[in-house]
């Protein structure tokens, strides 16, 4: 196999993709299954492409979910709940593309990556369409169970047994969606820098600590200066 023009030196290039010649990939579908070819398709026509919209839905989603695991319901109306997940979610959705797309390109550096801000936010964001796809799962769970998708008191669902085994169905294959999206984002993100995936995973996990070390040292000087 050819040298991949993208990659940077020494990296394993039998996991890289070219772009396509011929024929076209639907990244809505194609990067389920051909992540690598899908992203490379992607970043050679127009890096830029959704990138924002693509952030938006997934902070939506995320911040959904944030609702539902604090209980947001038992002080928030569903409609209130939904516009706020909407309008919040958006703006974190965009923030932590952008700085998250810093912080890979920063760690990723140190370890051979070669990707630039504007491919490592195409993966970022691309590789969120799986948890995006997953926001449809929303509409038969919000018409089954309601507002107690966010409570904390749920008697339909302690009186049901067939609707709570139906909520678990629903959290399983979200999680499976979770996991698949997480292994989708380690090789589009490998894609771009040039990496195998489990090179991918390394430059993911080095974020880790340069998030927490100023988060330590500032707890450490306020431990300090409260002492």
């Amino acid at each position: 196999m050819a040298n991949n023009p993208y990659a940077p030196p020494g990296a394993p290039v039998a996991d890289i993709e070219k772009p396509l010649e011929s024929g076209t990939l639907n990244p809505w579908f194609s990067i389920w299954t051909r992540p690598r070819a899908t992203i490379a398709q992607i970043v050679a026509r127009n890096p830029t492409d959704l990138v924002l919209l693509l952030a938006a839905l997934s902070g939506f989603g995320q911040a959904l979910d944030r609702a539902s695991e604090r209980s947001a319901g038992d002080t928030l109306s569903l409609p209130v709940i939904f516009v706020a997940a909407a309008a919040g979610g958006v703006v974190g959705g965009i923030i932590t593309l952008y700085l998250g797309g810093l912080l890979l390109r920063w760690t990723g550096s140190w370890i051979g990556g070669s990707a630039s801000g504007e491919h490592i936010r195409a993966a970022i964001a691309w590789s969120s369409v799986p948890i995006i796809w997953s926001l449809l799962l929303w509409i038969p769970e919000v018409a089954l169970f309601g507002n107690e998708l966010f409570t904390t008191a749920t008697p339909r669902l302690d009186g049901s047994v067939g609707l709570t085994v139906l909520l678990l169905s629903f959290f399983v294959v979200e999680a499976v969606i979770a996991v698949w999206a997480f292994v989708v984002f380690l090789k589009c993100l490998g894609q771009v820098q040039g990496f195998s995936a489990w090179k991918a995973l390394g430059n993911t996990l080095l974020v880790v600590p340069v998030i927490l070390l100023p988060i330590l040292l500032i707890a450490l000087a306020v431990g300090a200066f409260a002492g």
